[in-house]
């Protein structure tokens, strides 16, 4: 079950930065803030991302923060009994 659960959350994390990409380019979706909620998805993994999204943070303050309210909704998904 650890293993489903590793790659469902890479899985759910690029598909948000998919999601995210198709945002840049259409209008009625918001690409930044789903680009950044996958990487808060996927920052669990990796430091590099960690290390790009506190870069976004400073930039984006505003997407950061509703980031950081998705990311405990994550946490609280995903949590180990």
């Amino acid at each position: 079950m650890n293993e489903f659960k590793r790659i469902g959350i890479i899985l759910i994390g690029w598909f948000f930065i998919g999601l995210g990409i198709l945002g840049l380019f259409l209008p009625i979706l918001q690409g930044i803030l789903f680009i950044m909620i996958g990487l808060a998805i996927l920052s669990s993994r990796s430091e590099i991302i960690k290390r790009f999204l506190k870069h976004l943070e400073e930039r984006y303050p505003h997407h950061h923060e509703r980031m950081e309210k998705f990311r405990e909704k994550m946490r609280h998904w995903f949590k180990r009994d």
